[in-house]
């Protein structure tokens, strides 16, 4: 079964004063590549327009740049559980970074969209493999007495890279242009690529489980479909334009032919797992604290990438601010991400989550509840505050939701389990920007036919998006109080080896 799930350590698991080495320097080459992939993803939102107007496509054929990101991502993930079986670390790492690679290559020297459009594909596919494997190895390696204070190290990457992003694109495409986006990363990712084949060591074990055919047809047919039709009732993934490529009608059709196909897949893997056969055990949910902290993070997801596009658009629409000038808004709260994190994780190690994870989702739930109140008038240094409170917010609920989501499980489900987060980070990541996006454009609209003016109309739109984030981050509230730490005899540093 699951970890017992204890507000306290039991101290039944030695006290290592370190982590091993070789597993160290590969979770540090992890977090180095987990980074550059969040980082790349991140930059489209704010260079679509750009790339619109030098490739001379049209928005609805641009949006398609981070849809099939999106997409790639939503189809990939599921997957990985069976992937980190079958693969040593050695492998995963090479196959992920590859691939992320020569896709970062293709999207620099791409002589249109078209191919632009398969470098981000095969950029997708490698990202896809980095964070679960991420995650998997810290599970793997990291005694559970140490596992927060590593695991703050993830968090500051899952919350610091997609703050940077849109920062560091802004700065990019106002001095130079789109392909330096990639070009900043490509070297990077090389340089990662070559140290990890070189140094990088296998860490666990793996199996031979069958790859079921059926289950990946299921798979990407169902979370494919969601984060598809989510992205087009959204106006396009992350839609920098706003603008629809499908009718909502379509779009709903969609999302209800993904749902079915989810139920097939669920059904598909129920069968299979009673013979260990799944490409994705759902027997993770047999843990209630798994459960309830995904439940949370999926919430948090919800809020944080919804947030990092609606803003950027009332920034740059409503409040006047440039491309830069939006990016370096949300700068001083990544900042303080990334100091807080390794803190954060300590706390964790010695106090357990609630004390982190309880006003952390309040924070996030505040900052909801204060940007549902902005007008054309709200001055920058106040979204700057809200922006920084926030940043902590998340920061206090990031790692203690990843150390006691996967602490909660036996060390083979943890990949599984962390399979099982990406893929909910991912679609409630696509619902975030569907629902936000999808609310600030239909209410600017009435108010505009309504005869408001253009700002106002535009802050109504972002009232009434962030209203909904605030009154979802309230139920991220009231299921932090039921997140507890697992038993460290659950932990899998021995069985890892």
């Amino acid at each position: 079964m699951t970890a017992t799930d204890t507000s306290t350590s039991t101290g039944s698991v030695p006290r290592l004063p370190e982590v091993d080495p070789k597993g160290m320097r590969v979770i540090w080459l992890l977090l180095i590549a987990a980074f550059v992939a969040i980082l790349n993803e991140t930059t489209m939102s704010i260079a679509i327009p750009h790339l619109n107007v030098d490739l001379g496509v049209p928005p609805e054929l641009g949006q398609w740049l981070t849809s099939a990101f999106m997409l790639t991502m939503a189809v990939v993930i599921p997957t990985t559980g069976f992937l980190l079986q079958r693969l040593t670390t050695r492998q995963a790492f090479v196959l992920a970074m590859s691939l992320f690679t020569a896709g970062t290559l293709l999207c620099l020297v791409a002589p249109g969209f078209e191919v632009l459009l398969v470098g981000r594909i095969v950029q997708a596919a490698g990202t896809a493999v980095t964070m679960p494997l991420l995650m998997t190895t810290v599970m793997t390696v990291v005694p559970g007495h140490a596992r927060g204070r590593i695991m703050g190290r993830v968090g500051i990457v899952i919350s610091l890279a997609p703050a940077i992003g849109p920062t560091l694109a802004g700065v990019l495409l106002d001095v130079a242009n789109w392909r330096w986006i990639f070009g900043v990363v490509l070297p990077i990712a090389l340089v990662a690529l070559v140290i990890g084949v070189k140094l990088l060591t296998n860490l666990g074990e793996t199996s031979h489980a069958p790859l079921d055919v059926l289950s990946v047809i299921l798979s990407a047919l169902a979370f494919g479909g969601i984060v598809f039709g989510l992205s087009q009732m959204g106006g396009g993934s992350h839609g920098a334009e706003g603008t629809a490529a499908m009718s909502p009608a379509v779009a709903t059709g969609i999302l209800a032919g993904a749902v079915v196909m989810l139920g097939l897949f669920v059904w598909r893997q129920i069968a299979l797992q009673r013979v260990d056969d799944a490409l994705l055990d759902l027997r993770v949910f047999t843990s209630r604290n798994f459960t309830m902290a995904i439940v949370v993070m999926g919430i948090l997801s919800l809020a944080m990438f919804g947030t990092f596009t609606a803003l950027p658009l009332y920034m740059q629409n409503v409040a006047g601010l440039t491309a830069t000038e939006s990016g370096l808004v949300v700068l001083p709260g990544a900042i303080m991400m990334g100091v807080l994190g390794p803190f954060i994780g300590r706390i964790y190690d010695a106090r357990g989550p609630r004390i982190l994870l309880i006003p952390g989702t309040v924070l996030v739930a505040g900052v909801m509840a204060f940007y549902a109140t902005l007008t054309e008038a709200t001055p920058v240094w106040a979204l700057v505050v809200a922006q920084v409170t926030m940043s902590i917010g998340m920061a206090m609920s990031f790692t203690p939701l990843f150390s006691a989501s996967l602490g909660s499980l036996r060390p083979r489900l943890y990949s599984h389990g962390s399979a099982v987060l990406n893929t909910l980070q991912q679609v409630a990541g696509a619902a975030g920007v569907a629902v936000l996006i999808t609310t600030m454009a239909s209410v600017s609209a009435s108010q505009q036919e309504a005869g408001v003016a253009e700002l106002a109309a535009g802050a109504a739109g972002a009232r009434a998006a962030f209203l909904f984030s605030a009154i979802v981050a309230v139920v991220a509230v009231v299921a932090a109080f039921f997140v507890r730490k697992p038993d460290e005899p659950a932990e899998g540093f021995h069985g890892g080896h």
